[in-house]
């Protein structure tokens, strides 16, 4: 099942302030970029952030799960 653009849409919205965000459209799923960098995936209407050593500190307890 591919992403929607509206889920694209509403996540760009969300985190406009992060810096140059833009969404790239990869064989019916997106990349989110930030300053030129991939930052998280959208499959299947779902958010996965790119998983970082002080993303994991700041969040504290976290699910990771795969795209597919």
């Amino acid at each position: 099942m591919a992403s929607h653009q509206s889920t694209v849409d509403y996540i760009l919205e969300q985190i406009a302030h992060a810096g140059n965000v833009s969404g790239k459209k990869m064989f019916g799923e997106y990349a989110l970029y930030c300053d030129t960098k991939v930052v998280a995936l959208i499959c299947d209407d779902q958010l996965f952030v790119k998983p970082t050593a002080a993303g994991k500190a700041f969040i504290g307890a976290v699910v990771e799960a795969l795209p597919y």
